[in-house]
C-alpha cells in the first residue's frame, strides 16, 4: 500500500511540471503500481470459477481468440492470474486439450494476451498428430532469450512462458485456469532455444494425492515421461523438420529442481514487468 500511495503522489506532484516530465512520471508510477499489484497476484490464492471467458471470430479461423474475464472485466491470463497458490500449488493455463492437434497459444504480443491459434507461413498451425495430455503455460512466468543458461549447453531462452504437460485423466477445455501439483522437468531444446517443459498433474485428480515428485509419475503412469519426451523430440519430423534434443543429459529432472526452474522464470518475468529487464522483444505487458 505504501508503494502505491508513493505512485500516486508521483503522478500528483508531476502536474507542475513540464509536459515530458508529467509523462515519465506518470509513466513510472504507472510500472510501479503495476509490479506492487503483480507482486500481490504472485502469491494469492485462486478460485477457476472466477474467471471466465469470452470467445471472438470462429474456430478454427486466423480471427479466433479467447480472452479471459473476471467479473466484467477483461484481465490477461499471463499477467492477472496468479502463479502460486497458498496450499502449495501452482495455477496452469490450458491452450491445448489432451487428445487435440490445433496448436494454440496464448498471444504474448496482444493486448490481453488472448489465445489464439498459432500461424505458420500464412497458414493455421496444427500438430502432425493429436498431443495426449492437456498443455499449457504458468502465468507470470517468462523464458528470457537474453539468458544463458550454462546447465543446458548455455540455451537462451525462448521468449514465452513457460509450458505445461499436464497427465491427469482429465480433458480439460480450452482457456480452463486449473490447479496444478509440478512434478518434474524435461529441458527441451527446440530449433536453439531452451524450452522447458514442466510435467505436471491436476491437484483434483484422483492420482494427485500419490504424486510428488518425478519417481511417483512412473509409478502412477508407467511409461509417460518417456511418452512425452518422444513426442516433443518427434512432433516436427513430419514437417521435414530435425528432431529437437533435451539437454542435462535427456533426464526428467526431479521436483525441487522444478520448483526452481519456475521461480527463476517467475524472476525473470518480474524484471520485464519492473522494465528491469527492457522489453526489446515488444511483449504486450497488458
Amino acid at each position: 500500500m505504501a508503494a502505491l500511495a508513493t505512485a500516486a503522489r508521483t503522478a500528483v506532484f508531476a502536474r507542475a511540471a513540464p509536459v515530458n516530465a508529467q509523462r515519465a512520471a506518470f509513466a513510472a508510477a504507472r510500472v510501479q503500481a503495476k509490479s506492487v499489484r503483480r507482486a500481490t497476484l504472485s502469491t494469492r490464492s485462486v478460485t477457476t470459477a472466477s474467471y471466465g471467458k469470452k470467445e471472438e471470430g470462429s474456430f478454427p479461423s486466423t480471427e479466433y481468440r479467447i480472452f479471459f474475464t473476471e467479473g466484467e472485466k477483461t484481465i490477461s491470463p499471463w499477467h492477472d492470474v496468479p502463479l502460486y497458490n497458498d496450499d502449495g500449488t501452482l495455477n496452469a493455463i490450458i491452450e491445448i486439450p489432451k487428445e487435440s492437434q490445433a496448436k494454440m497459444e496464448v498471444a504474448t504480443d496482444e493486448k490481453s494476451t488472448p489465445i489464439k491459434q498459432d500461424m505458420k507461413k500464412g497458414k493455421l498451425r496444427d500438430y502432425p498428430y493429436n498431443i495426449n495430455w492437456n498443455y499449457g503455460m504458468f502465468p507470470l512466468t517468462w523464458e528470457d532469450p537474453a539468458h544463458k543458461n550454462d546447465e543446458v549447453e548455455g540455451m537462451f531462452g525462448d521468449n514465452d512462458p513457460v509450458d505445461i504437460v499436464e497427465i491427469g485423466s482429465k480433458t480439460h477445455a480450452m482457456g480452463s485456469v486449473i490447479k496444478v501439483k509440478a512434478l518434474g522437468v524435461l529441458a527441451m531444446i527446440d530449433d536453439g532455444e531452451l524450452d522447458w517443459k514442466v510435467i505436471a498433474i491436476d491437484a483434483s485428480d484422483e492420482k494427485a494425492a500419490a504424486c510428488n515428485d518425478v519417481a511417483d509419475v512412473e509409478k502412477e503412469f508407467p511409461g509417460t515421461i518417456d511418452a512425452i519426451r518422444t513426442w516433443f523430440r518427434d512432433y516436427k519430423i513430419p514437417d521435414g523438420k530435425p528432431a529437437n534434443k533435451y539437454g542435462l543429459n535427456d533426464e526428467c529432472m526431479n521436483k525441487e529442481y522444478t520448483m526452481k526452474v519456475i521461480a527463476e522464470t517467475h524472476e525473470f518475468y518480474n524484471a520485464l514487468m519492473s522494465g528491469k529487464r527492457e522489453n526489446t522483444e515488444e511483449l504486450s505487458l497488458e
